[in-house]
This record gives C-alpha cells, structure tokens and sequence, in this order.
C-alpha cells in the first residue's frame, strides 16, 4: 500500500513513516506543499497530510491532489478542532479528519476503516451538473459542455466550494498555480463558461467585490 504522509514536524513525521511502514505501507514522506505537490499521484494509493504547512496548508494540498486526479482515501492531520474547519475539510475531498494530539493506533485504524470504503467512483454530482473526474467531462441536464481544461478546473473548483465566496486570487492560485495571472483573465474565463452553462449560468455568480460563488440550483 503506497502513502504520501505530508507532515513539516520532523519527529512527528519519521515517527508516523516508522510506524506505517512497520505495519506494511510504503511510505514517501514530504516535508512541505511543495514536495507534497511533486509526488506521482498515479503511484499513490493513501494520502494522509497535516494542515498547517511552513509554505502554505495542507488543504490546498488536498484540492490539488484531487484535481490531479487522485480519487483513493485522504486523511487530515491537524490541531484545528473547529467544526467549521472540519467541515470546510470534508466537503473539499478529504475523507477523514483526526486532530492532534492523536494515539498513533487510533490513527492505524481510521486508515483501516479508510481502506475498507468502498472506492471512489470518480464521479461528482451537484444541482444540474455531473462531473465524470477520471474523463474530466461536465454535463449539464445530460449534455456534455464543450468547455476547456481550464474551464472544467474553474468550474469543478468553484463547485467544491458551493455556496463560498472564492476571490479571484485564490482562483489564480488554485486554477492556474500561478501569480502571474491577472484578474481579468479569470473574469474572461468565468464569462466563457457561464456562455457554455447556458440556462444554467447563474450556477456561477458574481459576488461585487469579492469573487465569485457557486449555486447548487439554478434561478
């Protein structure tokens, strides 16, 4: 069984790959996002990650992962123990949730539980919308949406927050992994993919001054 643990605590962390790879997983460790960023998803089959990262959260990390395809059971590590937190957690692809302080076996068997899920279908359904993540194919009422790469990610991430409102930096952040973007590209996108929604357009609306939000239901 092949795990990305993400956690930026060195004792923590070669504690947790000792323990995992004692009981039979094979375990790449990564010390930050960025090196949690680089691991091959295709390999992976678990990925457990501590939120609070030294360059960024591991949250973002989790979104990521899922938009690069990664559909097996993802774990949060983390000392937030805020609903709203865990909430914000679970609806955005992580699986489970386990706030430290935690007993390393408690932790072996919520991974246990985990694997024993039934797998992910790849595949995601909200109001009008259904989103095949392995074809990276959107239909709306039934009907396949021509939209870009691009404009699948925007959509699918705008989607996953339904009912947040996303700034524009946090869209060029996550959508196009850059700074380098300026707003007006993501302005231009979200009126191409509202063109392509259709009767569906209002799914996406403008929040004047902050950003955008996604509806589960049409107006």
């Amino acid at each position: 069984m092949r795990v990305l643990l993400v956690e930026d605590d060195p004792k923590l962390g070669d504690l947790l790959a000792r323990v995992l790879s004692s009981h039979g997983y094979a375990v790449t460790l990564a010390r930050n996002a960025a090196e949690a960023r680089a691991a091959q998803t295709t390999q992976l089959e678990l990925v457990i990650v501590d939120w609070m990262l030294p360059d960024g959260d591991g949250l973002d990390v989790a979104v990521r992962l899922r938009r690069a395809g990664f559909e097996g059971p993802m774990l949060m590590l983390t000392a937030r123990d805020q609903t709203k937190d865990r909430v914000q957690a679970l609806d955005l692809g992580v699986d489970d949730y386990l706030s430290k302080p935690f007993a390393v076996s408690e932790l072996l068997a919520r991974l246990r539980a985990l694997l024993r899920r039934p797998p992910r279908l790849g595949a995601m359904d909200v109001g009008p919308l259904h989103f095949d993540l392995l074809r990276r194919h959107v239909f709306a009422d039934g009907r396949l949406l021509e939209v870009t790469t691009r404009e699948f990610d925007l959509l699918l991430y705008l989607v996953r927050r339904s009912g947040e409102t996303v700034s524009k930096v946090e869209l060029i952040e996550n959508v196009w992994d850059s700074d380098e973007i300026v707003p007006n590209v993501v302005e231009v996108h979200v009126s191409r993919l509202r063109d392509k929604l259709g009767k569906n357009a209002s799914l996406v609306e403008t929040v004047r001054g902050a950003g955008y939000r996604a509806r589960t239901e049409v107006k």
